[in-house]
């Protein structure tokens, strides 16, 4: 069975999906390098590390399904993950280990994240059915 990519399910996206959750992986990883380094933020820095990450890395895995229902299972997870990603980015903003200012524009990219997945996968969904 072939490949079965995001850019089959949706097009016209801005950018590649898979170069914007690597970004973003990248962007929270250097984010959690000026964090503070007491022992509660650590472990909010740790679940948004491993959340903020783990998005580009289920894309990736999509990307590499043999078939439609394992795209849109990956998708999802990917989907979550940013979701909870955003979660904690929000709480770091209210909790205020970070300029609000340095955070606005990564909690807007994750909200732009789970728009783009959600999309993917309604679209995927709505193919398998046709």
């Amino acid at each position: 069975m072939s490949r079965i990519t995001s850019h089959q399910i949706v097009s016209g996206t801005k950018r590649d999906i898979e170069a914007r959750t690597f970004e973003f992986a990248v962007r929270i990883v250097k984010m959690a390098k000026v964090f503070p380094r007491d022992v509660v933020p650590q472990v909010v820095i740790r679940q948004l590390t491993r959340s903020g990450t783990s998005v580009g890395a289920n894309v990736e895995e999509g990307q590499g399904s043999h078939s439609r229902a394992e795209f849109i299972r990956r998708i999802g997870i990917a989907r979550s993950e940013a979701s909870e990603a955003l979660y904690w980015l929000r709480l770091c903003q209210a909790a205020e280990l970070a300029p609000g200012a340095k955070l606005s524009a990564i909690i807007t990219e994750a909200n732009e994240i789970v728009s783009v997945l959600t999309a993917i996968v309604k679209n995927a969904r709505s193919a398998s059915r046709e």
